[in-house]
């Protein structure tokens, strides 16, 4: 299971949080929001996939801020028509030794109808299930996993939602293989600003980690 922490904003914290060697990291860019991004991303390592989260941006728009930011995922929170999944992964393609991956993001309650999830497939490399509520995301609450279990289909899932660590055991009794876990807000002690310890218990009894981060850098 994958881990993505999004809503970064502050270069210091960025680099700290990398240090845990999430799966993705996530960098807003909706200017609503009290996590949008407009900064300077520090250099990662190679292995974090640095993924940007738009709310029904233009195509063009999407694909410049991820030339600019050499973003290897991009989020879509909003309303976004399969046609534009389409022509978004078409551009995408046609881009020379470019690889990003599209995350489509639907908003979850009792009466989601996964059947609508069906024409996205073939566009999207991703689904990521967040809870409905006022705003796009970080309403900062979860909703009901087991409607999950109406979930067909076999393109991997990211959980979102209101993710904390009181919620690894519901987590690990989950039925719905799941891709990657999205945290946000349940782990800042402000907007955009990350609580490492808090990441790294939540990140440890998630999935014990093979190799100690600083190892990892050291030898690459």
């Amino acid at each position: 299971m994958k881990l993505k922490i999004c809503g970064m904003k502050y270069p210091d914290n960025i680099l700290e949080t990398g240090a845990l060697l999430p799966d993705y990291m996530g960098f807003i860019f909706w200017k609503k929001s009290a996590r949008y991004f407009d900064g300077t991303i520090p250099e990662l390592i190679h292995t974090i996939k640095k993924t940007g989260v738009f709310v029904d941006e233009t195509v063009d728009n999407v694909l410049s801020t991820a030339d600019k930011y050499h973003l290897q995922a991009v989020q879509l929170h909003g309303k976004e028509t399969v046609e534009f999944c389409q022509e978004l992964r078409a551009k995408i393609d046609a881009k020379i030794d470019v690889t990003i991956e599209i995350i489509k993001t639907f908003s979850i309650d009792e009466h989601f109808d996964f059947e609508i999830l069906a024409p996205f497939e073939k566009v999207c490399d991703y689904f990521l299930f967040d809870t409905k509520g006022k705003l796009p995301g970080g309403n900062g609450t979860t909703f009901d996993w087991k409607i999950l279990e109406n979930y067909k289909s076999e393109k991997p899932i990211f959980l979102s939602g209101g993710i904390g660590i009181e919620e690894i055991p519901a987590i690990k009794n989950l039925k719905v293989p799941i891709y990657a876990i999205d945290v946000n807000s349940k782990f800042e002690t402000e907007p955009g600003l990350k609580n490492i310890s808090l990441l790294r218990k939540f990140q440890k009894n998630l999935k014990p980690a093979t190799l100690n981060p600083k190892q990892l850098y050291n030898e690459l």
